[in-house]
């Protein structure tokens, strides 16, 4: 076609269009665009366009084999096969049409509309009204992929009538039908659905059916409400022949936070308590000045509800509240917790129940001293139900009502330097001082004490780096530490440092207990070594190693537990020997393991942990191994493994499974098995669970759970590699 006519072509509909000029000062709207292989004006004003017709019109384009414009009516007659698109996202397909000049309003006949290239909505005859309201004639709809071989899609819904309005994007069946392969499974007179690109609306979620050797069987039907921009409520009733339940999630999002709620009430047949439930929520608050309130609640009517139902194996519930602010050079944080436990063999009324603590740390830079100054405090108190001094034999931690209060004040002193060869040597000196107040203590330990702790640490670390020619680089790195700290551990019960992690994170720091209840004291010394190994490719290796000396064995001091338990690795003068590596390469293998050795090689304490991530596969597994130690509760040992994942063995089908297992006791503790067939309409999960463990309020359980999710109904991006394909 020569520039001439396309010009022509262009003045022609322009003018028919009644599009006019405006001055350059105002919005001009886009002009209609015509091109055509041919194109003519009658004599009765009708211009008529035939052959690979392309018109575009205020974001919306339209292809067929013939257009006819008419002037007396102001109508376009179209001859298709046409295909109209608005927006981008809607297409329009149909065999013929009789619209206005705006393409906005008419009639098509054999029309089929695809939304979000999701939805298929096919009708007999498609009228359009006022540029919102389109009626379908005699429809069908679905989100499954339709082929020109005669079979029917795996899942539609026919109605006699369909009205999609595209400002409250929703779609309004009337007379319709649930059809699975072409077979009619309900009738519903009417049915409202959102469409495809509605975020949020209210209606029924995915369905399931549960088999439960404790609950029965029984029937989830979730239901969203939305109740406003910014709130949401989702009632999940479940009715099972052994239960009844109730579950209920609450969301809502405010200017400056959000909060969360989820919990359920449930009436079962096989426990004597008439109503019982749990209530879980969360919230985050931005406030002013940078603060940011956090709350936490965790509630539970006895102590297996929540593995009954299966909502979580926790065994101990934690309620909190905490303000804290973050800025470079500070912080601060103060909170009020509340502890419950759910554990058969622990007596609650001598744990503590509620512990309040508040931190403030600061950093100052001063100009003449150089390096970094740091000052912090610390408040914890705790609370125990308990009035008892002492519960017979076993008076540690676990046995007594003691409340404890301490306060901690300490300022640190640090500064770096570089040294020849590029070796870097820091200092580290500072001062402490810890209060304790002690109610009820009994006569296993005072009623207060103060202790003075100063320290004094310098550590030189050697960076090693070599690059090779293909770009794989090593980093080597040496570290020596001696450091030394005074004072010596008051006569008060260990409260806080009860369980002590020997790792990489803190091989060099002055004292390794976690909380200052107690402080390693005397002479010490840490000695470790690093190596990395980096490639372009994306393997990556890392292995370390370390260990501590010190002047004397930290011993039990009389009616005191001991400083450190037996499989923390650091007892004795020499503590064991820390040994850390870790793998990744670029198919998505992770490996990473630590253990302790102690001077024969036996292992006290050991866990791993090997993933493979990639399109298809997505498996964990790790490994535990805990000696036994009295000291830590722990009267035998600890050997378990515990594997979960997915894989994808074919295009539409994934299959999952987990499994725990415990090596100590040779028996199985949880097992799940499931399979998921996905296609771009429809999900189907089958899955399959047991739950081995069992005490003197807990029975073994094995549930079954069944779910049909309908895909096409919503905004989320959907996983185009599910999607079939049609055989030509």
């Amino acid at each position: 076609m020569t520039l001439i006519s396309r010009l022509f072509i262009l003045i022609g509909l322009v003018a028919a269009l009644g599009v006019t000029a405006v001055s350059a000062q105002e919005a001009e709207p886009l002009p209609a665009v015509l091109v055509a292989d041919d194109v003519r004006v009658t004599a009765d004003d009708q211009l008529i366009a035939t052959g690979n017709v392309e018109a575009l019109y205020q974001g919306r384009r339209l292809t067929a084999r013939e257009i006819t414009y008419d002037r007396a009516t102001d109508s376009l007659l179209i001859t298709g096969p046409l295909t109209l698109t608005e927006a981008g996202n809607t297409v329009v397909l149909g065999d013929s049409a009789e619209l206005d000049r705006d393409m906005q309003n008419g009639l098509l006949f054999g029309a089929r509309i695809v939304m979000e290239d999701q939805l298929q909505l096919a009708a007999h005859e498609m009228r359009r009204v006022d540029g919102r309201v389109t009626q379908l004639y005699k429809a069908a709809v679905t989100s499954c992929r339709v082929c020109e071989t005669g079979r029917p899609p795996l899942w539609q819904i026919r109605a006699e009538r369909m009205v999609h309005d595209a400002d409250e994007r929703q779609l309004y069946f009337h007379n319709a039908q649930f059809r699975v392969l072409d077979f009619p499974v309900f009738y519903l007179p009417r049915l409202r659905l959102p469409d495809p690109t509605v975020e949020r609306a209210s209606g029924f979620l995915t369905p399931s059916i549960e088999n439960s050797s404790l609950l029965g069987t029984g029937v989830s039907v979730p239901y969203f409400v939305v109740l406003g921009d910014h709130r949401d409520l989702t009632v999940a009733p479940f009715w099972a022949t052994d239960s009844r339940r109730l579950d209920l999630r609450y969301r809502q999002a405010f200017r400056r936070g959000t909060i969360e709620f989820n919990g359920a009430v449930a009436d079962d047949d096989f426990n004597p308590r008439k109503t019982r439930g749990y209530l879980f929520g969360e919230g985050r608050f931005d406030l002013e000045k940078d603060f940011v309130l956090r709350f936490n609640i965790e509630v539970v009517s006895d102590d297996t509800f929540l593995l009954d139902h299966g909502f979580s194996d926790k065994d101990r519930l934690q309620s909190d509240i905490s303000l804290e602010r973050a800025r470079r050079d500070e912080y601060m944080r103060v909170a009020l917790t509340h502890f419950r436990s759910l554990r058969v063999d622990e007596k609650k009324a001598t744990l503590p129940s509620i512990v309040g603590n508040g931190d403030y740390e600061r950093r100052f830079f001063p100009r003449r001293l150089g390096g970094e100054l740091r000052f912090s405090a610390e408040a914890q108190s705790s609370y125990r139900s308990s009035d008892l001094t002492t519960d017979g034999a076993d008076f540690d931690r676990f046995s007594d009502g003691r409340d404890v209060t301490r306060l901690t004040t300490a300022l640190d002193w640090r500064r770096n330097w570089v040294l020849a060869s590029g070796v870097l040597a820091s200092v580290q000196t500072g001062l402490a001082v810890d209060h304790f107040q002690i109610a009820q203590a009994g006569t296993t330990s005072v009623s207060d004490a103060t202790e003075l702790t100063p320290t004094v640490a310098v550590q030189l670390r050697w960076p090693l780096i070599n690059a090779s020619r293909n770009g794989v680089t090593h980093v080597v790195e040496p570290v020596a530490q001696l450091a030394w700290s005074g004072g010596s551990n008051p006569d008060i019960p260990l409260e806080e440092s009860t369980a002590v992690d020997f790792d990489e994170g803190n091989l060099f720091n002055v004292s390794r207990f976690t909380a200052p209840d107690r402080r390693e004291r005397g002479f010490s010394a840490a000695y470790g070594a690093s190596w990395t190994r980096i490639a372009p490719s994306g393997w990556q290796g890392s292995l370390a190693l370390g260990q501590v000396v010190r002047d004397e064995r930290l011993r039990e001091a009389d009616g005191i537990t001991p400083s450190f338990t037996k499989s923390s690795g650091l007892r004795d003068r020499t503590s064991d020997l820390l040994i850390a590596a870790q793998f990744r390469n670029d198919n998505g293998l992770t490996v990473t393991g630590r253990s302790l050795f102690d001077s024969v090689f036996d292992v006290p304490k050991a866990e791993a942990r090997a993933s493979w991530r990639n399109d298809k596969t997505n498996i964990g597994a790790t490994y535990i191994w805990l000696a036994s130690d009295p000291g830590e509760d722990r009267n035998e040992a600890v050997s378990e493994w515990s594997i979960d994942g997915s894989y994808r063995f074919a295009r539409h089908w994934t299959g999952s499974a987990d499994w725990r297992y415990d090596v100590a006791a040779d028996r199985s503790v949880r097992a799940g098995v499931g399979v998921t067939y996905s296609n771009e309409c429809v999900d189907v999960t089958l899955s399959a669970s047991r739950r081995f463990t069992s005490s003197t309020i807990l029975e073994p359980d094995t549930s079954f759970s069944f779910t049909v999710g309908l895909r096409g109904f919503s905004a989320a991006t959907r996983d185009q590699s599910f999607t079939r394909t049609c055989r030509k």
